[in-house]
């Protein structure tokens, strides 16, 4: 549980830089530091979305709109991930590259505001799964406020609530490659696909989930307590998910859990 020396602490830190570009996704963790780094920094911050097709186009539109909620002043920036070789092979430490590509950006827009330094939502919590993204994010300089601050992802969102912020439950996201297993190309059709099934998915009320692609199989994972549920639609899930490109559709009975693809790793 927070406290409220933890607190001072956080802003303590993001008031220690100065000044902050944050890069920002929408979701629970960097709207959180965009509106603490807004209420310590003042105009002194600003936020920047890197799109690319491993972004939801629904996510770019909800992050416009909580930014547009909160008063947060919000770039979106086109980043050519699809273009960069290493990154479409889809090695193991494909966040790495990702997270090296998307600093050039960061930088420049930086830079282009005569702020200290980019920070990014990681926190304590995210230290505990395979994230070769942060040890780029680290070589380029990239600060993390909460894990300076030792604030671990419950904490956040608690603070998210306490603050009002209508993001405070909102599902935990990972860019659309993360669905796709290491070795295996990344293409804009495997993305398309995969953003479409769980675009439909969503609509149909489930929450927390993510559909893996392995060649043309989907593989489902939602919420233990929300299988039932997607068993009872069965059929509707099978025809639009075929509809879209799958070939079978199969769901993971472990259900939904962070980072499934580096359990073979």
């Amino acid at each position: 549980m927070f406290t409220v020396e933890k607190m001072e602490e956080l802003k303590k830190t993001i008031a220690a830089r100065g000044s902050i570009l944050v890069a920002f996704s929408g979701g629970v963790d960097s709207t959180l530091l965009a509106v603490l780094a807004k209420e310590v920094l003042g105009n002194k911050t600003a936020c920047v979305l890197l799109d690319s097709p491993v972004v939801p186009r629904a996510a770019v539109e909800q992050a416009r709109h909580i930014a547009r909620e909160l008063g947060l002043e919000l770039d979106i920036i086109s980043v050519p991930l699809m273009e960069q070789e290493e990154f479409r092979k889809n090695p193991g430490n494909r966040c790495y590259y990702c997270k090296k590509i998307s600093a050039v950006y960061l930088k420049q827009r930086a830079e282009e505001l005569g702020f200290a330094c980019i920070a990014d939502g990681i926190n304590v919590s995210d230290m505990d799964e395979h994230r070769p993204g942060l040890t780029a994010s680290d070589e380029e300089g990239i600060v993390h406020p909460f894990i300076e601050s030792g604030i671990t992802k419950q904490e956040i969102r608690e603070i998210a609530r306490e603050y009002g912020l209508s993001v405070w439950q909102k599902p935990s996201a990972a860019c659309l490659s993360s669905r796709i297993p290491y070795g295996e190309e990344i293409t804009r059709e495997k993305l398309r696909m995969i953003e479409e099934a769980e675009a439909f998915l969503e609509s149909q009320g489930f929450g927390q989930l993510r559909v893996r692609l392995h060649g043309t199989i989907a593989r489902i994972e939602v919420h233990k307590e929300e299988i039932g549920k997607i068993l009872d639609m069965q059929s509707a899930v099978v025809k639009k998910l075929r509809s879209i490109g799958f070939s079978y559709v199969t769901l993971d009975l472990e259900g939904y859990r962070s980072g499934s693809m580096d359990e073979v790793l």
